[in-house]
């Protein structure tokens, strides 16, 4: 046996030893590839539900200001944009100094006859507020 043929068999047992062999190579290119097919199929469908969800109704707020009422309330201004005849509903909120949640409440917002209208609601508290936010708004 030649100098060459023997560090060949060493090359050729070392890799077959640590996992370096032709077949392996094959089979991790494989797995890679059906690994990268799978991710590029579940990012495709969730792009295409995500973007088909979006196809629905919209519903846009934003708040106008607010104007403090004694110790024991707070006037809300927002302007709510929808589809005109849907209806909607808003949770508004007091917040004390520290802007925790001291006052509550659901706002029905009945069917309109353009896309933004303004509104003005009074929210109680059982602290003294230092302002009024939107929480959320949902159509109905």
């Amino acid at each position: 046996m030649t100098a060459a043929e023997s560090q060949t068999a060493e090359s050729s047992a070392l890799a077959a030893r640590y996992g370096r062999t032709p077949s392996k190579k094959r089979r991790d290119r494989l797995i890679y590839i059906v690994a990268g097919v799978a991710v590029a199929v579940v990012v495709s469908a969730w792009v295409i539900w995500a973007g088909l969800d979006q196809a629905g109704a919209s519903l846009e707020t934003q708040d106008v200001g607010n104007t403090i009422v004694g110790d024991s309330a707070v006037d809300v201004k927002f302007q709510l944009s929808m589809p005109i005849g849907n209806t909607a509903e808003c949770a508004l909120q007091a917040q004390n100094s520290d802007h925790a949640i001291t006052g509550w409440k659901i706002v029905k917002i009945p069917a309109s006859k353009t896309f933004t209208t303004g509104y003005e609601q009074r929210v109680l508290s059982a602290e003294p507020p230092v302002t009024g936010l939107i929480y959320r708004c949902w159509l109905t």
